[in-house]
């Protein structure tokens, strides 16, 4: 076992020198561990939405080729992270060893399974085989060497959740958290997007807005429009397209009679649907850009450009006790974890 190692990782950044993991070309992913790291025996990664997403339009539905675009990025880079957008995801394990340094300071042993809660675009990962790619779920079970750098944080899985949902929700957990910490009694929150952080997000904003707020759920695929009416967590449900700003504005007014949203979240992940999301809140309100496909100079300008006066909030993925916000979502609504159990565990 190494030495100490720097708090944030920074040890590990092969270049360029002098920067932090995340924004580093290339780590250092070897397993053997600092004394201040803890090593994971990977069970599957749960890459972004964004980032699957772009390799899907690379390789189409070829597993293969899938693979081996993953074994690429991690070869090069030694993390997951997509070179376009430079999101990651992350992961569930089972401890494999924890350094020196941290016994006494972390809450877990050798063998409990954990989620990391840091993105795979700064964790060192080296991957052995990829044994299993699901494009549905866009989990990928593989064998593979994970390092958490001292600064890195994680969750015990829950042992009545499970390994593949604790993966499936863990992956966008700062996006409800978020709408717990800004919806307020009385609001109008407009959620997005209606995948797996949208209905996250709508069922927390439904708990937090009542008895007299509302809650408007605006996706582009019908199927989806229909999963939100079946689970009951939104009071209008717009079928749009969000890279449509003004259609999708005009037909927000009309549902809503003039009255914009308090508080804004953007889940979607595609690109170019910044300004509906600007245009359908309020001046004073606020914005949380979960989505890695935003481009935030389009959303500051676009809302200079608009007139608009709100607060946007960067999608930052963590948020503290973010994991048990979405745990408890998932647990205290029964028909959305059936949904997510039957979408996200086969």
């Amino acid at each position: 076992m190494k030495g100490i190692g720097e708090y944030f990782g920074t040890h590990r950044v092969i270049c360029p020198e002098g920067l932090l993991p995340q924004a580093a070309d290339k780590i250092d992913n070897t397993p053997d561990i600092w004394s201040n790291e803890i090593l994971i025996d990977v069970i599957a990664l749960q890459p972004t939405a964004t980032a699957f997403q772009t390799i899907r339009e690379k390789c189409g539905t070829d597993i293969e080729k899938i693979k081996e675009e993953i074994m690429a990025i991690v070869e090069d880079r030694g993390k997951f992270q997509d070179p376009l957008t430079k999101s990651g995801g992350m992961l569930i394990g089972r401890v494999k060893r924890i350094g020196d340094a941290m016994e006494g300071k972390v809450d877990i042993k050798v063998g409990d399974k954990i989620a990391t809660l840091v993105s795979l675009s700064l964790t060192p990962l080296k991957i052995y085989e990829i044994t299993d790619i699901d494009l549905d779920t866009e989990q990928v079970v593989c064998r593979a060497d994970a390092v958490l750098f001292e600064s890195g944080i994680f969750t015990k899985i829950p042992n009545d959740l499970g390994e593949e949902l604790s993966l499936a929700v863990m992956d966008v957990a700062g996006a409800p958290a978020q709408v717990a910490m800004n919806a307020k009694p009385g609001d109008i929150v407009a959620v997005m997007g209606a995948g797996k952080a949208g209905l996250l997000c709508l069922a927390e904003a439904r708990r937090r807005v009542a008895p007299h707020g509302k809650v408007v759920c605006l996706e582009y695929s019908e199927a989806q429009c229909r999963v939100v009416k079946d689970l009951g967590i939104a009071d209008v449900i717009l079928q749009v397209n969000g890279q449509k700003p003004l259609e999708t504005y005009n037909k927000y007014l009309e549902a809503m009679d003039g009255r914009l949203a308090d508080f804004t979240v953007s889940t979607v992940n595609v690109m170019n649907t910044e300004l509906s999301t600007i245009l359908i809140t309020k001046d004073t309100g606020k914005i949380y850009f979960f989505s890695m496909s935003t481009d935030f100079v389009k959303a500051s300008l676009g809302a200079e450009g608009a007139k608009k006066y709100v607060t946007m909030i960067l999608g930052a993925g963590y948020y503290p006790g973010h994991a048990d916000i979405t745990f408890n979502i998932v647990r205290e609504n029964a028909k959305l974890r059936d949904y997510l159990t039957k979408r996200y565990c086969k």
